[in-house]
């Protein structure tokens, strides 16, 4: 039962809050899913469409290079429109791109003319509607969740991106053994699209609650858009972790992206690769569940971000070493799991930092911005890396194409991932603006008078 309205000076919760985020993750997860649908798999894929390696890592950039110019756009969408318009479009699109993937691959569809380009629509789709619900965690959050909630609200829907990375992982390299097998693997994919949407579409009922959960939830997107987006770019501290954390999200794509390609050249398989791709999503939301509880009790966002920025950066130049050895499966695997528990882990908390140095700015504005920055980065690097990538004089076991050596693209990784760590560490430093205004006498008691849990 919900409570009514009553004196504006009380905050209340609501028990439909767990609905909103259960249906912004299942969003979120089905979404992640169709980007990396075709990286653990990419030599089927180029098998199966006869084309380039190239073409296929084309498949996941399609998502940045549309993240980029709509990111700004949906950031518009979510603090001017509101978090029920930006999740409803983005599960229709969702939708529509599995639905065309999937219309890519029938019977009836000619196999050279129109396969791959009707893929390349539903990726594409699919690229619209990826902003729309992955700049959405923060507001979620601020907007439904009392303070002592908010970190881990965020936690749980920004861990939704890598549970969908982490079942693309284990479930595409299990059902496209052989290239033959891709109308099983889009028609699997397609159900979390059709549940996201059902659950969006019916379950989240209106723009913002009755009655907001804190002060922050009042006042939030309190500057319009344009001034917002002045303000951002003038303050040193949020430029800076636009930057360098932007680098740390680009670095992660990069790293999504290119798994299978890196390490199977040394002879491991793609259930292998995928593996590991596993492991870096589970240890990754195993240690973003700690942490959300942790900063949402001590608020030490700023120095938790920095500490494991450094231990990622480490863990990166150990993947470069690792990834170019032969028979070290176990390493491997050893690695990408503390590649996943320090990196992946902060990606929430570094949201949260986001919107505390930059507020009264809208969080998706704020956020919004970090994530076109990483999407850039990673943009840039999935089409540098490979680049560097030199040709090996054995083809092993890799089997489209001439056979890569990826020891200058991974040590190139690693180098940026550290110059980043360090420029944050050493020249990021701000003060928690939204939680000083809301211990500044602006809340009433969080839960007080009523408040329905």
């Amino acid at each position: 039962m919900e409570s009514a309205i009553g004196d504006p000076s009380i905050y209340r919760t609501y028990r439909r809050r767990w609905l909103v985020l259960l249906a912004t993750c299942a969003l979120g997860c089905s979404n992640a899913m169709c980007w990396l649908t075709f990286a653990p798999v990419a030599d089927q894929i180029a098998r199966y469409f006869h084309i380039s390696m190239d073409q296929v890592n084309w498949l996941s950039m399609v998502y940045l290079v549309v993240g980029i110019p709509f990111g700004f756009g949906s950031t518009w969408i979510l603090d001017t429109l509101g978090l029920k318009t930006s999740l409803i479009l983005s599960s229709w699109l969702n939708l529509a791109g599995c639905t065309v993937q999937l219309l890519s691959v029938a019977f009836f569809v000619p196999k050279d003319s129109w396969k791959f380009p009707l893929l390349m629509v539903g990726q594409t789709f699919g690229a619209f509607a990826q902003p729309l619900v992955i700049f959405a965690p923060t507001k979620l959050a601020a907007l439904w969740f009392p303070e002592q909630q908010r970190a881990t609200a965020n936690m749980i829907s920004s861990m939704a991106n890598p549970l969908g990375v982490l079942f693309a992982n284990i479930l595409s390299p299990l059902l496209m053994k052989e290239p033959s097998s891709i109308s099983l693997l889009l028609g699997v994919y397609i159900v979390p699209a059709v549940i996201a949407c059902f659950l969006t579409t019916i379950g989240i009922r209106e723009k913002v609650p009755p009655t907001p959960p804190s002060a922050g939830a009042a006042t939030s997107t309190s500057e319009p858009f344009f001034t917002g987006m002045k303000m951002l770019l003038k303050n040193k501290a949020y430029v800076i972790l636009m930057i360098c954390f932007g680098g740390g999200i680009g670095i992660f794509t990069c790293f999504s992206a290119l798994l299978q390609q890196i390490v199977c050249v040394q002879g491991y398989s793609n259930s292998f690769a995928g593996f590991c791709g596993a492991l870096f999503i589970a240890f990754g939301v195993f240690g973003a569940f700690f942490l959300g509880l942790y900063v949402d009790k001590t608020r030490n966002f700023m120095e938790t971000t920095k500490i494991f920025f450094c231990f990622t950066a480490l863990t990166c130049i150990g993947f470069a070493q690792v990834s170019r050895l032969e028979g070290q499966a176990f390493l491997l695997a050893m690695v990408c799991s503390l590649f996943g528990l320090f990196g992946l882990s902060i990606y929430p908390v570094g949201m949260e930092l986001c919107v505390e140095c930059s507020y009264p700015v809208g969080e998706a504005t704020s956020t919004g911005l970090v994530f076109i920055s990483g999407q850039l980065q990673g943009a840039l690097f999935i089409l540098l890396l490979p680049g560097l990538a030199q040709p090996m004089k054995s083809n092993g076991s890799y089997q489209v194409g001439a056979a890569l050596d990826w020891t200058v693209p991974t040590l190139v990784m690693a180098a940026i991932c550290s110059l980043e760590a360090c420029c944050f560490v050493i020249f990021f430093h701000t003060e928690y603006k939204r939680a000083s205004a809301e211990d500044d006498g602006q809340t009433s008691p969080l839960l007080g008078g009523g408040a329905v849990q």
